[in-house]
């Protein structure tokens, strides 16, 4: 097995040359609001624009990037809540969809947040322990994406409203990680022998430990630059060959991997194809500067789920 090396880190690019942002009137779903981000993209500063496209074109080594400078204007306090109402305008929002618009189509899903196109991920007491986006007391393992989904994302968009320097968002890229692994074991990943439970925030309550998909491959395509499939917490393999070829390429992501610790005002991009991430744990201070991240996803194609989208939100059910 190769030497283990240090992870590549993301691309960080960074730009103060941003245009006057005035979002529409009506809400963030409204059709015309979706549009003017869509149009908005043609004013993105160049070295973003370009970066953009260049990301979408091919994924780089560390399967993410940062764009810094991204601006985020006057702030309330963080909110209680992902949901719970605010008094900012929607000028974060209408710029984290332009740049999702460059790269692809943002859509919501209906069990996170009522299906919102951006959404709030705020630390919450009651949340504190388990493994969801408003966690704070654990780290979060390392995962897809909402990997048991047939319309998971390509693009995960995080953009960071309020930092926290104790909060490191954790990456692995599957084209740093597959020259660790034994030929063997990736013979066996490329194999439809893993099933992924599906989310607890899906399940409207179910034990999702019932709720296994079909047997699917955890790498799939180009044998030299795959796609990845990946959960840590809700994989398993369907024998013991592969359980043992699950846990090599889990043991592998926790021995290499990077981190990114946002600041308000940065943008990370994932390519949810490539790259796995998690969260180190931190401590809220509840009191109104907690950590705020504003989370965008896009998919390549909206044709794939028009039977079970509605408009731009994705309302497959399982377990029901």
């Amino acid at each position: 097995m190769p030497t283990l090396t240090e992870h590549a880190r993301p691309a960080v690019v960074q730009s103060g040359r941003w245009p006057a942002i005035s979002p529409p009137n009506g809400a963030m779903s409204d059709v015309q609001f979706i549009r003017a981000a869509g149009h908005f993209a043609r004013l993105l500063p160049p070295e973003v624009h370009d970066a953009l496209v260049d990301f979408a074109d091919v994924a780089p080594p560390a399967g993410a990037m940062v764009l810094r400078g991204v601006p985020i204007g006057e702030l309330p306090d963080t909110p209680d809540s992902p949901t719970a109402p605010t008094v900012k305008s929607l000028a974060t929002e209408f710029v984290l969809l332009s740049i999702a618009r460059r790269l692809a189509q943002p859509v919501g899903y209906l069990p996170e947040h009522g299906g919102d196109l951006v959404q709030n991920l705020v630390p919450t007491k009651a949340t504190a322990l388990r493994q969801v986006s408003t966690s704070s007391g654990v780290d979060l393992m390392f995962h897809t994406e909402a990997a048991f989904h047939p319309h998971r994302p390509k693009y995960l968009l995080l953009l960071c409203l309020r930092g926290d320097s104790n909060a490191v968002t954790t990456l692995s890229s599957i084209f740093e990680i597959l020259p660790l692994l034994h030929h063997d074991v990736v013979d066996i990943l490329f194999q439809p022998r893993f099933r992924t439970a599906v989310d607890e925030s899906y399940l409207h309550g179910h034990d999702n430990r019932r709720v296994l998909g079909e047997p699917m491959p955890v790498l799939h395509g180009d044998r030299q630059r795959p796609h990845l499939v990946f959960d840590a917490e809700l994989m398993v393999g369907t024998d013991e060959a592969a359980d043992a070829a699950i846990r090599a390429l889990s043991a592998a992501i926790e021995r290499h991997h990077t981190g990114v610790v946002l600041e308000a005002g940065d943008l990370l991009i994932i390519d949810n194809d490539v790259a796995v991430h998690g969260r180190s744990s931190y401590q809220p201070r509840w009191d109104g500067r907690d950590r705020w991240i504003q989370r965008s996803m896009a998919v390549t194609d909206l044709g794939t789920s028009a039977a079970q989208r509605d408009h731009r939100v994705i309302t497959t059910r399982f377990g029901m």
